[in-house]
């Protein structure tokens, strides 16, 4: 289990060789990797920047990698969150999971990036031909974290 929140970006297939190196009860590996879109609100996006609070980010990001790994049978996870400028294009986000099978994989997988949108604390800015903006928690996100407390 690590949680990374970092200025700079990120390469997956090092992640993942970081993770599964020298494991052999590993059978199924999952990833997310999100990106920074062109489009926002409906409007063009020509920057992102994504500030966080230190300390209480990493901390919520451990919360939601150790629930992930109560519910399934996880060999590894691991979390990397980019915050600062960003452009369309750019990698924000990768969630892995690493289970012995690929159920557990997706649905932990799945699990860790519905949380991460809903209780990371994460603000993020969009810069449009119109100006900057905040943008505001999706209900869709909401109701995608909230799937999950139904038994």
């Amino acid at each position: 289990m690590s949680v990374s929140v970092q200025i700079g970006d990120f390469d997956i297939g090092q992640e993942i060789g970081t993770l599964t190196a020298v494991r052999t009860d590993i059978g199924a590996v999952v990833t997310f990797t999100g990106l920074v879109r062109d489009m926002g609100g409906g409007q063009p996006v020509s920057a992102m920047e994504l500030e966080h609070w230190p300390g209480m980010t990493e901390q919520a990001l451990e919360q939601i990698e150790t629930q992930a790994r109560q519910r399934w049978s996880l060999k590894a996870t691991r979390i990397v969150h980019r915050y600062g400028a960003l452009k369309p294009g750019d990698q924000i986000v990768l969630v892995i999971a690493a289970s012995p099978h690929r159920g557990a994989a997706f649905e932990a997988a799945e699990f860790m990036m519905d949380f991460l949108k809903t209780r990371a604390p994460f603000w993020k800015k969009e810069t449009t031909p119109q100006g900057a903006r905040w943008v505001d928690a999706r209900d869709a996100d909401d109701t995608a974290q909230a799937r999950w407390d139904q038994p």
